[in-house]
């Protein structure tokens, strides 16, 4: 038998109707690989749910968990417990979990943003805008072709580029560089730290939920184990990817590319480099 020959086909040849009969075995069949494939993307997706719940029930255990032991403690031995740190570490615990909360909710909304409120944005304007808020232990530099605009929610790009500087602040030693630029129809925005890097087999791993990959992404320093994913999850709605590499400063350098809109305008300078202050730099 030919390869190219559907076994459906020969088995109703020189049949009455062996046409209709063959037509709606194929469409049948279809239809069965149709139902079967979406049964396992289901599937997928709930073992992707059940692990997500599961993840997130033990994170947000932790917090509670040590909330509940210092005030059980407190009951327990009024009298040798000190109010103010009580206080303290009991705050400690309720903005850990505000900040779990917050970004599971982020994380939740991230791609259910309607068409309009997307709106053409000078990437490098965007990322100037951002760093300025912040006040951050190590400056940082900024190198931002102007010109470079794409369709995007401003809220989340800032969100993603917040996201890539607190990982950038918690890992460098002296340096991190924001960069925009022009790639063709695409433009790219890069975060670059010295610190020690990533391992090429971490790359992937890093953008996953609650993923930590050693002491100084710890629960009490590295954050929720959530903002990598966020930054994931915005480049996809952007129809952007993200992706980290080695740095040409010794760290990690995490790059987000994404459609340019059709107005974009290429220029020939690169921009200047400044830093978060605003100064230019040497």
């Amino acid at each position: 038998m030919s390869p190219h020959v559907n076994p459906l086909s020969s088995r109703f040849h020189g049949l009455p109707g062996s046409d209709e009969i063959i037509r709606l075995a194929l469409a049948t069949s279809d239809l069965l690989k149709q139902m079967e494939n979406a049964r396992n993307r289901i599937d997928r997706s709930l073992v992707q749910q059940r692990r997500f719940v599961s993840d997130a029930s033990h994170e947000l255990f932790t917090p509670i968990a040590g909330l509940r032991a210092l005030l059980e403690e407190a009951r327990l031995h009024p009298e040798e417990t000190d109010l103010s740190e009580l206080l303290a570490d009991a705050l400690e615990d309720v903005d850990r979990l505000q900040r779990i909360v917050s970004d599971l909710l982020m994380l939740a909304k991230v791609g259910t943003n309607p068409p309009d409120t997307f709106v053409s944005t000078d990437l490098g304007e965007l990322a100037r805008a951002t760093v300025s808020r912040r006040e951050d232990d190590i400056p940082v530099r900024l190198r931002l072709a102007p010109g470079v605009r794409a369709n995007v929610v401003d809220a989340e790009i800032d969100r993603l580029l917040s996201n890539l500087l607190d990982n950038a602040q918690r890992h460098a030693r002296r340096t991190v560089l924001v960069e925009v630029r022009r790639d063709g129809e695409y433009g790219e925005l890069t975060v670059t730290d010295d610190g020690d890097g990533i391992a090429d087999a971490d790359r992937d791993r890093v953008f996953e939920r609650f993923t930590r990959l050693d002491t100084a992404r710890c629960r009490s320093r590295g954050g929720t184990g959530l903002g990598l994913t966020i930054a994931r999850d915005i480049a996809e709605a952007h129809l952007g990817t993200i992706e980290v590499d080695g740095s040409p400063l010794g760290g990690a350098r995490f790059v987000f590319r994404l459609p340019l809109t059709t107005t974009a305008a290429a220029r020939p300078d690169g921009g200047g480099e400044t830093t978060s202050r605003g100064a230019p730099t040497p």
